[in-house]
């Protein structure tokens, strides 16, 4: 492993344990915190790809992934109480949505810049992260709480995400868990418009002759 990767790899799991602990927090009605930190984990991808190369980015993501696996690891073996109740920090089911959406997401956010990356320089960070996004919301929220998974953790009780209820409060009827996801695709998608800049700063310091 190149040293020259070591500050990407850092980030990642630093964005990747932060997210896996805020994303148990509500903040407000339809978002979990961690939707604002996760993101960042597609701008260090983006970064690494632009500076380094495809097979930089993808080295970045798997050591995500690992990073991710045994936090959630670790989680599900952290006991906590509540309500009279005992339950795990981290679920299985989240466990297994957590890290299938982000290693599915982050290289198919890797093929995607890597074929756009000739284009105009917003074009490859901006498409892949939207496209990414989507894939890993999509993935973890189905994972964690649809009813139809059920039979992933049959211990784990989410009928509460199941709760019948117009999309954010004013949309058609669905479960929580559809606005609970699309929340955070919303939130996903208004950072990576946002990221376009810090991505112009950081790869035009570490490549000032990239464009």
């Amino acid at each position: 492993m190149q040293r020259i990767h070591i500050p990407g790899i850092l980030a990642m799991a630093a964005i990747v344990v932060a997210s896996n602990i805020l994303v148990q927090f509500l903040f407000g009605q339809w978002l979990t915190w961690g939707a604002f930190t996760y993101p960042l984990a597609f701008l260090v991808t983006d970064v690494m790809n632009r500076v380094y190369g495809v097979q930089a980015a993808r080295r970045v993501v798997f050591a995500g992934f690992i990073v991710g696996v045994i936090c959630s690891v670790i989680g599900t073996r952290i006991m906590l109480q509540g309500d009279g109740f005992t339950y795990p920090a981290v679920t299985l089911r989240i466990a297994l949505g957590s890290g299938l959406a982000f290693l599915t997401a982050q290289l198919l956010d890797v093929a995607i810049f890597d074929r756009l990356r000739e284009g105009r320089w917003w074009r490859a960070p901006l498409a892949s992260t939207l496209i990414g996004s989507v894939v890993d919301t999509t993935l973890f929220f189905t994972i964690a709480f649809s009813d139809t998974l059920v039979f992933l953790e049959p211990g784990n009780d989410v009928s509460w995400a199941g709760e019948m209820l117009p999309l954010l409060g004013m949309g058609p009827v669905v479960p929580l868990w559809v606005s609970l996801g699309f929340a955070d695709w919303l939130v996903k998608l208004s950072l990576a418009l946002l990221a376009l800049v810090p991505f112009r700063i950081i790869v035009g310091k570490l490549s000032p002759s990239t464009t």
